[in-house]
């Protein structure tokens, strides 16, 4: 349970952001005058246009890095506090934002109504990840696209070992993450053809960023 009152006042000064609130790693980069997108969320974002949805509004600054052919914004998150956040980052940019209650299991939008979702440390805590893809891919539109941005297992045998002993408590510590999942495999196994994925080290972690389509 979260022990704030009032969400942080994010309208007029924001700040470097958050991707998830138990991923707190920042969205933007630099200082307030010359702030920009970190070089992940700008490849995650680089290209969308017209309807998007994202799962998860960290609180909210995220909204501030989408590109201008974007003309819907949707934000799924069920935490009231985050979405409170949220809603004050949104008055800060001119794309349409709506941010709704939901969950990973149920997403509250319509079938096939997303030209993309984009999903950024956030499949790692879905408690049923083929349940999300599903939804995921009953939200997109026949040609749309999912965008990722997620940790994966070390490629190291004695590391993913260590993840997955650790897994049961970190997965307490940290909002449900499942520190040796492989969200990769996942994607392809629930019928999504992968058309672009990076792999790289990021915060002593494996890291995969990618565009996948409904096969």
């Amino acid at each position: 349970m979260l022990a704030f009152n009032e969400p942080p006042d994010t309208s007029g000064k924001l700040g470097r952001g958050m991707e998830q609130f138990h991923h707190p790693r920042p969205v933007r980069v630099g200082g307030r005058g010359s702030s920009r997108p970190t070089e992940q969320r700008d490849r995650l974002l680089s290209g969308l246009a017209g309807s998007v949805l994202e799962i998860g509004a960290g609180d909210g600054v995220k909204l501030t890095c989408y590109p201008r052919e974007v003309e819907e914004i949707t934000l799924v998150e069920p935490d009231p506090f985050l979405r409170a956040a949220a809603r004050l980052a949104a008055a800060s940019v001119a794309t349409g934002v709506q941010i709704l209650n939901g969950d990973l299991t149920r997403l509250p939008v319509p079938d096939g109504s997303c030209d993309a979702v984009v999903c950024s440390l956030i499949l790692c805590c879905a408690p049923r990840l083929e349940t999300t893809l599903a939804e995921v891919r009953r939200v997109l539109r026949p040609d749309g696209e999912l965008r990722f941005y997620e940790h994966q297992p070390s490629p190291k045998p004695i590391a993913v070992l260590a993840e997955r002993v650790a897994s049961p408590l970190w997965s307490r510590v940290c909002g449900g993450c499942h520190l040796a999942r492989d969200t990769v495999a996942a994607i392809e196994r629930t019928g999504f053809t992968i058309e672009r994925l990076d792999r790289f080290p990021l915060h002593r972690m494996s890291h995969a960023l990618g565009t996948a389509r409904p096969a």
